[in-house]
């Protein structure tokens, strides 16, 4: 697409204004021309071919248009008749570069929004700029409709006319019609007319639409009492709010298009997502909040970064109240619905607009995306995140994984809930979950080796951060090779119980015979741990059993006092009791003395407490330790079950995930 802007006219009606520069070069707002604005949002869609028509300050203007430096090539083509004909003899002498092409034509005093220009080109057919409140004046262009197309321009139409101006977007078929019409006109001597009036003639043989213009600023500036108003709704155009929200831990190319589109529709002011906001919905962020803002910052384009703490909109919006919000279209479906229907009734409420940009695949976003997930999932990285998780949401959420598949259902599974996106913060390598789908007893029968290889499928096809059960720990010096190890592969944490001997599951209690370590040899586990890891990014936490064994609270909070001191990351406190009142007696008591030490429970037992009802009390941690496991073997057994009393599979389908589905949920390299 080319475009060809007018400027041969003398521009003798704008006075003083016009006597050392044509009316084109007049600033309308701070040092900006009309001319470097228009050029300035021809830019801004990606139009570089323009042809400029040039009449009596011909070397002016070529020296104007050069000095912008602005990524546009440039034709001037001057008319060299321009004191005694009309644009329609201006366009004749550019001939030869507008044919063949599609095409915006304007005149150079013409100023509008950028939004004006945006639609135009993305209109379907052929169109004008038409204003259909606007009163028709006498010595403005009119447009004469008739159903739906434009079959007259000129200043002396009224009847089924709208008001127009000279700023049309032409497709090849429609404007090569009408550029024969203008060449026979000025062939026959046809020259200082309008060149709209060669319209008029073929407009029958054309698809010309009207495009209404009527919400935004679209005037020309034909006198000083035109140039004085249009200068004050410039003032105001510029210095509206824009408003876009971005997570922007990586910025790439189509990021920067719709950033430079986003500020041509006013002062654009950037809401950078909180880390807890790109967490909830996307990924992980690769760089922390204040490096993000500041990256921002650094745009010439963005005239200020805010904080944008949740997905929703609605703090900034009604602290803003922007004219408009930008976003790309990919959010009309998926997660982030909710979000785009609660921005759009927000910006009704108080007159602002929703502006989105289509939103384009290509094969190198693609491939940024896939190395943003691939550096999720390097070790030193992932380890590190979830102690970050607990500095950005305080309380953070786990689900037991044992497989490959169960990491998967642990990383993509996302709920929307009215405005709220939950999902997993962090995945539990039970090793009551890794016994049993070996079909071994939870004794640490299985032993450490084998255990590193569940992880390590787990850690081959996820990026979220891994809590390791350790069970009992073992032998100090078994422990410390455990640390090293799993420090190294890239877990974040390993949870050790204060038991010895042989281990038996806590939730059997008294039940069965268990031993509780003295609080002196645990400590020396503990310290042993600290000693073998290299990164602070590694937790080793300590779970008390007092409860467990029913030795009270008072031991329970004395062995957490000994642990912390002995080094302990985190402190995990485990109940089998049906009500949450011991728990929640214990994380209070805790906290009265330190604000700061992780907290972890496993709700297995007393499950009706919510996770925001843990995080009142200050725990950090909630694990779900084995509701997958728990949920898949009954299902399987029925499965299996059906499969017997019918001897065929048809009866079970309804129970079974479709091999579509399968196939999505686990990724393949492409």
């Amino acid at each position: 697409m080319k475009v060809l802007i007018l400027n041969s006219g003398i521009g003798s009606r704008m006075g003083k204004l016009t006597e050392s520069c044509p009316k084109c070069m007049v600033a309308i707002y701070k040092n900006e021309t009309i001319l470097s604005r228009q050029l300035r949002l021809l830019a801004s869609v990606g139009i570089t071919d323009v042809i400029i028509t040039t009449g009596m300050f011909k070397y002016t203007l070529e020296e104007y248009c050069n000095s912008l430096k602005l990524p546009i090539k440039y034709m001037f083509i001057n008319n060299k008749e321009y004191d005694r004909t009309n644009y329609i003899y201006s366009i004749y002498c550019a001939l030869e570069w507008i044919k063949d092409d599609d095409l915006i034509l304007m005149h150079g005093d013409l100023v509008f929004e950028a939004q004006v220009l945006y639609e135009m080109i993305h209109f379907p057919y052929s169109c004008m700029a038409v204003n259909f409140n606007e009163e028709l004046s006498q010595k403005d262009f009119k447009a004469v409709l008739h159903e739906g197309n434009i079959t007259k321009v000129g200043v002396e139409y009224f009847e089924n006319a709208v008001s127009a101006q000279p700023l049309y977007k032409l497709r090849e078929k429609d404007w090569s019609v009408w550029l024969k019409e203008i060449s026979k006109f000025c062939e026959m001597g046809k020259i200082s007319c309008y060149a709209e009036e060669a319209l008029n003639v073929i407009s029958e043989s054309i698809e010309l639409k009207p495009y209404d213009a009527s919400t935004y600023l679209c005037s020309e500036i034909d006198t000083e009492d035109d140039f004085a108003i249009v200068s004050k709704k410039v003032k105001a155009v510029e210095e509206r709010i824009v408003y876009m929200g971005f997570s922007a831990d990586v910025i790439h190319s189509g990021h920067i298009e719709i950033l430079k589109k986003a500020a041509c529709l006013g002062t654009l002011v950037v809401g950078v997502l909180s880390d807890n906001a790109v967490a909830s919905y996307k990924r992980f962020p690769l760089i922390p909040f204040e490096e993000r803002k500041v990256l921002l910052e650094n745009l010439q384009y963005v005239h200020q970064v805010v904080e944008q703490k949740e997905l929703s909109y609605r703090e900034n919006l009604l602290a803003l109240k922007p004219e408009y919000v930008v976003h790309g279209d990919d959010w009309k479906q998926g997660i982030q619905k909710p979000i785009r229907e609660e921005v759009i009734e927000i910006l009704y409420s108080y007159g602002g607009k929703l502006v989105e940009f289509p939103y384009v695949e290509n094969e190198i976003l693609h491939n940024i995306e896939k190395k943003m997930l691939t550096e999720l999932a390097i070790p030193d990285f992932r380890r590190g995140r979830l102690k970050r998780a607990i500095q950005m949401k305080g309380c953070i959420n786990a689900i037991e994984v044992h497989s490959g598949i169960t990491g998967l259902i642990a990383e993509k599974t996302v709920v929307e809930q009215g405005k709220e996106i939950c999902q997993f913060d962090a995945m539990w390598v039970s090793s009551l979950c890794d016994s049993t789908v070996k079909g071994k007893p939870d004794t640490e029968l299985v032993d450490i080796t084998s255990r590193l290889r569940t992880v390590d499928d787990i850690m081959e096809v996820t990026t979220k951060p891994i809590i390791f059960d350790g069970d009992t720990g073992g032998l100090n010096e078994h422990f410390a090779y455990t640390v090293r190890t799993l420090e190294r592969m890239g877990v974040s944490m390993i949870i050790i119980e204060d038991k010895i001997g042989l281990k038996r599951n806590s939730l059997f209690g008294n039940e069965v015979e268990q031993t509780q370590d003295t609080i002196e040899h645990f400590c020396t586990k503990i310290e042993t741990g600290k000693r073998a890891k290299k990164t602070n990014d590694f937790m080793i936490v300590a779970r008390i059993e007092s409860f467990i064994l029913e030795k009270g609270m008072e031991d329970a909070l004395k062995r957490a006092e000994a642990y912390v001191e002995a080094g302990a990351d985190g402190i995990m406190i485990h109940s089998r009791k049906k009500e949450p009142d011991e728990i929640f007696e214990f994380v209070d008591a805790f906290r009265r003395n330190d604000l700061i030490t992780p907290i972890v429970v496993v709700p297995t037992t007393f499950n009706m407490v919510t996770e925001e009802e843990f995080a009142i009390h200050g725990v950090n941690i909630v694990i779900y330790a084995n509701q997958l496991t728990r949920s898949g073997f009954p299902a399987m057994k029925n499965t299996a079950e059906l499969i017997l009393r019918n001897h065929r599979a048809k009866e079970a389908d309804e129970f079974c995930m479709p091999i579509k589905e399968i196939i999505n949920l686990i990724p393949s390299e492409k």
